[in-house]
């Protein structure tokens, strides 16, 4: 590893912007100040407006989830999810036990595909440097990659992937990698070539596996992206009953479990090992999550990982969360009013002035606040509340990679432990799927000729509901208020809106912007380092990415992935 003083120019000082940065509901902007080589300053500007909440208003209910599952073509599932449970709390139905298990099952597979996209597609390539590849000797990759994986790998197939990375490069035809942080060499990468050919060949397969992971959504939600077997009361996919059904989707479900076990975690692990400097900044204070896998989606509590609140980075401490104490804070975004109501009361009105203009107005992101504070939600936050109750499935995971890092329990605070917390999640869920299928077939043997996926209701005159899902990305709710069986209102507060929400009115940032202050800048002209902690968090980047130097107006053009 590197020395760190040795990865970022202690001469520069000046801004750097970053835009855009795509995220799950349109893009981002990043604008940061240095000092030093360090970031000072750091300021996250949702530059898209949504507006999905204004376009419900009068619509049916029941329409909600078909139009909320589009703020995202990523998570797939989690906004329909969150919508349905809306309704369902809002008209008073408990859906039926083999529902909730059908829910949790494609809940499960959206997991477990989400996180492997996001390691290998999303993230991964901010510390491998592809072209670094040609450089390895494949037979000593090959060792290597066997030594950390209970799957042998052979000189051949990693000779073929050199082969074919080289001759792409030779042609000058290299699609998506041309013009990556990393090509020309950049000094904030640090793999060896043979780590960066594995991980280059384990990217490629990867490809191929995520198809495989999404067809188990497909097989119970009826398609993949947006699924449409939820219903208010339940879910519609009596196919998922049959037994050649459920055999499928355990095949599918134990070919993604194969890779995240054999592949996806020892990569993790062995890149995680050569960047421990990531360990020392991107971190944040407080921690939200709404647990998830619910035996009873109105009980928050019932989940197979609960909901928490970690104030300070305490984790002797985990409060209870209550839904009462959100907030939206609106004072530094371009929309009217200055409070901070909750949801229920929560207005989306849009009033755009100017970049800082207006009151230092910079987004159209809102920002969620829980007791007035800025909250980091996502696989750390709720890796992090469940190592502190002390999880059976979660604390010796936890463990397991804090030992293999050499690392203690600080490191988790920070780029390094938000990237493995993820991993740590996919494996843990990884670990119950079987387990949740089988109860899911024990319950249909239960039930019988009588079992039962969905339940009558009746739609009330006038209503409230919020329906909470622990989404890949983090704590997602959706709000709704009922007058005359139409929608009155209707509000998402979304992961990445916790995340990357703008300054409040007290001047505190919001975790986007706390996780970048301090972090070293190795070159200001291919500032990577931004976009290691922005990734981590998971906003769902897209592959463009724009630097305008702000001395000479000279555009700077390169992909992310």
């Amino acid at each position: 590893m590197a020395d760190i003083k040795a990865k970022f120019d202690e001469s520069f000082s000046g801004p750097i912007v970053v835009d855009p940065v795509t995220r799950l509901e349109g893009h981002l902007r990043i604008e940061v100040e240095v000092e030093a080589g360090k970031v000072a300053k750091a300021y996250s500007c949702g530059t898209l407006f949504r507006g999905l909440e204004n376009i419900l208003v009068g619509r049916d209910p029941r329409d909600a989830q078909h139009f909320t599952a589009r703020a995202c073509g990523v998570c797939t599932y989690t906004h329909s999810l969150a919508s349905t449970r809306a309704v369902d709390a809002a008209v008073g139905v408990q859906i039926p036990t083999l529902a909730a298990m059908i829910r949790n099952l494609v809940m499960a597979s959206q997991f477990l595909h989400d996180h492997v996209v996001h390691f290998y597609h999303l993230n991964a390539l901010d510390y491998v440097d592809v072209t670094n590849a040609l450089k390895a000797d494949p037979a000593k990759a090959a060792k290597i990659a066997s030594s950390i994986s209970p799957r042998k790998t052979t000189t051949e197939s990693l000779k073929a992937v050199q082969t074919k990375v080289k001759s792409y490069v030779e042609s000058g035809q290299i699609g998506h990698f041309t013009n990556a942080y990393f090509l020309g060499g950049h000094p904030a990468y640090v793999l060896e070539p043979e780590l960066d050919l594995i991980a280059t060949a384990h990217y490629l397969e990867a490809l191929h596996l995520q198809v495989r992971a999404a067809r188990a959504m497909a097989l119970l939600g009826g398609k993949n992206p947006h699924p449409q077997f939820l219903i208010v009361g339940g879910v519609t996919c009596y196919e998922a009953l049959k037994p050649e059904v459920i055999k499928e989707f355990l095949a599918l479900e134990q070919e993604t479990v194969k890779f995240i076990n054999e592949v996806y975690i020892p990569d993790l692990l062995a890149v995680a090992a050569q960047y421990k400097d990531v360990a020392t900044y991107g971190g944040t204070s407080n921690f939200i999550t709404f647990g998830e896998f619910f035996k009873n989606d109105a009980d928050l509590k019932s989940g197979y990982f609960k909901p928490g609140v970690i104030w300070g980075r305490d984790l002797g401490t985990v409060k209870d969360f209550n839904p009462d104490k959100i907030t939206e804070e609106v004072a530094h975004s371009w929309y009217a009013g200055a409070d901070a109501p909750h949801p229920y009361e929560g207005k989306t009105e849009p009033k755009f002035t100017d970049l800082h203009g207006d009151g230092d107005r910079y987004s159209w992101s809102k920002g969620p606040r829980y007791e007035d504070k800025p909250c980091e939600t996502g696989p750390l936050a709720q890796m992090l509340v469940a190592y502190a109750q002390g999880h059976a499935g979660v604390k010796p995971v936890v463990d397991m990679v804090l030992k293999t890092l050499g690392v203690g329990p600080e490191a988790l605070f920070s780029t390094l432990g938000r990237t493995a917390a993820r991993g740590v999640e996919t494996a843990v869920i990884a670990s119950q799927v079987s387990a949740w299928i089988k109860e899911f077939q024990d319950q249909i043997g239960k039930e019988g000729k009588k079992a039962k996926i969905s339940e009558k209701w009746e739609m009330p005159k006038s209503a409230k509901g919020v329906g909470f899902v622990t989404a890949p990305r983090g704590g997602l709710s959706h709000w709704i208020n009922i007058e005359d069986g139409k929608i009155a209102n209707f509000q998402l507060v979304v992961p990445t809106t916790w995340n990357m929400g703008p300054r409040d009115a007290r001047g505190v940032g919001g975790p986007f912007e706390e996780a970048l202050v301090g972090m070293p800048i190795a070159d200001p002209k291919r500032p990577v380092e931004i976009l290691r902690p922005i990734h981590s968090f998971d906003p769902c980047i897209a592959c463009a990415v724009h630097v305008i130097d702000p001395e000479s107006n000279e555009e700077r053009v390169f992909k992310v992935l």
